[in-house]
């Protein structure tokens, strides 16, 4: 099988990317610049795309975008944020409908931040989209699809939720202060968390490649979302830490901003309702044991 997988060099593009070779397929990355053979070189910002270059894949993989917890929200930061993610996919799914070889499958990134902030109530695929910044950009991006599905391709948007991995993203910065017993639940601790293992997160890319009935939105999360103080209990426990220092709200509005709002404050209880339709099997459902394959 022939796959290119755009943000190839992300958390999730590289073990991705690992896992296809591995199984036998071969991999193009499509990307910024290019760093090997192989490489198909676009500019999103400037709407550069080769098109001839597309030609023949059987999947698509599309998961660049700008770093969503990288640097304080201002609004510079915010167009990047969505342009990178609305104008980028726009612009793939543009050239790919006009191929000759046009790929059976394209598997789009997006977020649980489609819902907003949400409390306690349950969230699944058919609920209705949030009206905080990151939920218009979620919508905006998962329409950005619309010339790829219009053109016969079968679309599949990955709204994923908190991945878990102590090499990148979120965990990852928790560890320091965790490990030095300085961590804590943030603000009341009653948000959810909805998260999934990288490994998990990897597996449901192959997923969707494999189970035809699959399209549109899928919640890529774990069955067992948590609240901020579970999870900083569960944490604690694993590593063998005290957590009596919690964060108030103000306190991390102050240091982050609004991207703390969304991303920490913010309440999300995603259930993956699709995944488990088609008979995904989670190696971690559970927080404890993905927390412990992770860090033990």
């Amino acid at each position: 099988m022939k796959i290119l997988v755009s943000g190839a060099r992300g958390l999730v593009g590289s073990a991705l990317s690992r896992q296809f070779i591995d199984a036998g397929y071969v991999v193009n990355a499509l990307t910024r610049r290019s760093t090997g053979d192989g490489d198909i070189v676009w500019n999103p910002a400037a709407g550069e795309l080769p098109a001839d270059s597309l030609e023949g894949f059987e999947v698509v993989v599309h998961l660049a975008g700008d770093n969503i917890a990288e640097g304080r929200w201002n609004e510079a930061k915010k167009k990047r944020i969505r342009d990178s993610r609305v104008d980028g996919t726009r612009l793939l799914c543009e050239t790919l409908a006009k191929l000759e070889q046009k790929p059976k499958l394209l598997v789009c990134a997006s977020a649980i931040g489609y819902y907003g902030n949400r409390g306690e109530e349950k969230l699944v695929e058919e609920t209705s989209p949030g009206t905080t910044f990151l939920a218009k950009v979620c919508e905006a991006w998962e329409a950005a699809t619309g010339p790829a599905q219009e053109a016969g391709i079968r679309v599949v948007n990955l709204r994923f939720g908190m991945i878990l991995s102590p090499t990148g993203g979120g965990l990852k910065n928790m560890l320091t202060p965790f490990r030095l017993g300085a961590g804590g639940r943030i603000g009341d601790g009653k948000q959810y968390w909805s998260w999934i293992t990288l490994q998990d997160a990897v597996r449901s890319i192959d997923h969707a490649i494999h189970h035809e009935e699959l399209t549109g939105p899928v919640n890529t999360v774990a069955p067992g979302p948590v609240t901020n103080a579970e999870f900083t209990k569960v944490l604690g426990r694993v590593l063998g830490r005290p957590t009596i220092f919690p964060m108030p709200a103000f306190a991390a509005k102050l240091v982050m901003g609004e991207m703390a709002e969304e991303l920490i404050l913010g309440s999300l209880r995603v259930y993956p309702q699709k995944l488990q339709a088609t008979g995904f099997e989670f190696t971690s459902g559970d927080l404890e044991t993905a927390l412990r394959s992770l860090l033990t």
